[in-house]
């Protein structure tokens, strides 16, 4: 699979979200659904970000995802690998810590 491949998808879910907008997850997302892209964010300390609800995990998103998009630890990733997994995502993206 390609990247320009995976930027075909147009639903992300963003592990790790943040509510402060100098947050790296916090300006990618943003810049996503400016690009047309379908963000569902997922922090369980959040209620809201930008106005969408926030969601515990991925398994409470209520729609189907293609990609999850992780800003945690590399020590929380595998869960999160494992949920996207259960969720049948398309594809999984990290970032460098």
């Amino acid at each position: 699979m390609s990247i320009e491949s995976i930027l075909n998808y147009k639903t992300i879910a963003v592990v790790g979200i943040s509510d402060d907008s100098t947050r790296p997850s916090h300006f990618v997302a943003s810049f996503l659904e400016s690009h047309g892209y379908k963000i569902f964010p997922v922090n369980p300390k959040l209620e809201q970000w930008e106005g969408k609800i926030c969601y515990p995990d991925l398994l409470s998103v209520p729609e189907k995802i293609d990609i999850v998009d992780i800003f945690r630890r590399s020590e929380a990733v595998p869960p999160i690998v494992d949920e996207a997994i259960a969720i049948k995502a398309k594809a999984v993206w990290m970032q460098e810590e």
